[in-house]
């Protein structure tokens, strides 16, 4: 597909997709997950059975979101296309300035204490870091996202062709990441550049993209089918849950594995206990949206979350380090496991909440949430130069 189909495809007049609020649930509880992902990670104790069996079940999260990536994207685009030349630089500053912002940040955080090498090797350390999405820890996402972007004509393009035969194509995509990630997970001393940058590639997450966007072409039969079916989709998600505890267990029991590895995220269990939670959060999504009044006080705390989500996303891991890491020990020190991980989950997200707000208020709005500032958005302007939905967000 070249840039000249998507420009196209806009001479007709279309309708903006209504909002999905299941979408907004789905969003909210994987950032919630991610956030119980790294608190409980740097805080169990290394013998901690029931804190590493409880990561191994929320490491879904980083499946969960190129699914959901994928959907929004295609749902978005299907709707409304509009030109690549017009796509990708508004989504690349809405995401690619907070990613070179907060590398930044992150880079400076790890270095604060004990920086070494001259200003140029500072310089190709991070741009290094830039390159590989290693500047922290979950920045990866971020990079692997804007390689989405990149692929968004070959993605809209592959659902277009392929309408009729989409079980086919996630069939072939679902046999392809299974093999790999048994790959990822079971093949011992793997080149440095497959095992060591696994997460940062897009096609480690193949399916789960390809997933959500073909969810997103058949949007409306989809959530009809969850709506009808949110008992049977609890009962598959607990089962599964259940299985994936068992794999956990028998590699650690059985193989051998640490803790740790057991309940990594790239292997074949994590893709599918990922299906089961993805359509077990859009059943709970579904649920809220068939109850959600507008006016309501809890309505507009779900809005409010949604829009906060990215960025306390992106300042949730500098809250964890300054008070796991600045303060000293006295956290850890004075507060026992499993205790730990509950208190530092709390105020983790309260102050990455804290941070989020403060700067969506601020003209730092973008680089550090990916959002406009909220006085720009909200500030009256004159009616001859109004333009409905301009300098909003995407359609996310």
């Amino acid at each position: 597909m070249t840039s000249a189909q998507p420009a196209a495809a806009t001479s007709a007049p279309r309708v903006r997709a209504p909002h999905l609020y299941e979408v907004d649930v789905v969003r909210i509880l994987t950032f919630a997950c991610v956030i119980a992902v790294h608190t409980t990670s740097h805080t169990a104790a290394a013998d901690d059975v029931g804190l590493y069996a409880l990561l191994g079940l929320v490491h879904f999260t980083r499946e969960v979101f190129f699914a959901l990536s994928g959907f929004v994207l295609v749902y978005s685009y299907l709707s409304k296309p509009v030109p690549m030349k017009k796509f990708w630089p508004r989504r690349f500053l809405l995401v690619g300035v907070p990613y070179v912002v907060w590398s930044a940040i992150y880079f400076v955080s790890a270095n604060i204490y004990s920086p070494y090498g001259t200003i140029p090797e500072m310089v190709g350390r991070f741009a290094l870091k830039l390159v590989t999405g290693n500047a922290w820890y979950h920045l990866y996402f971020l990079l692997v996202t804007m390689q989405v972007y990149l692929l968004v004509p070959v993605i809209v393009w592959l659902i277009r062709k392929t309408r009729g035969h989409h079980v086919a194509l996630l069939v072939t995509a679902g046999v392809f990441q299974l093999a790999l990630t048994a790959v990822y997970a079971y093949v011992p001393d793997l080149p440095e550049w497959l095992g060591g940058y696994a997460k940062v590639y897009f096609f480690s997450y193949l399916f789960f993209i390809l997933l959500g966007a073909v969810a997103a072409d058949h949007a409306q039969q989809l959530l009809a089918w969850v709506r009808g079916h949110r008992a049977l989709i609890g009962w598959v998600t607990l089962a599964t849950g259940l299985v994936t505890l068992g794999v956990f267990a028998f590699q650690h029991l059985a193989l051998g594995f640490s803790l740790y590895r057991s309940g990594t995220p790239l292997q074949p269990i994590l893709m599918v206990w990922s299906v089961a939670v993805g359509l077990g959060f859009l059943a709970v999504g579904s649920w809220w949206a068939d109850r959600r009044r507008p006016t309501s006080f809890v309505a507009r705390g779900v809005d409010v979350a949604s829009d906060r989500s990215f960025g306390i996303f992106l300042s949730h891991p500098l809250v964890l380090w300054i008070l796991l890491w600045v303060g000293g020990d006295w956290v850890p020190n004075h507060v026992a496991t499993p205790w730990l991980t509950l208190v530092a989950y709390v105020v983790v997200l309260v102050g990455a909440a804290a941070i989020t707000e403060l700067a969506r208020r601020s003209p730092v709005s973008l680089p550090l949430t990916g959002r406009p500032w909220i006085y720009r958005r909200t500030k009256p302007r004159p009616a001859a130069v109004a333009s409905p939905g301009a300098g909003g967000p995407p359609p996310d």
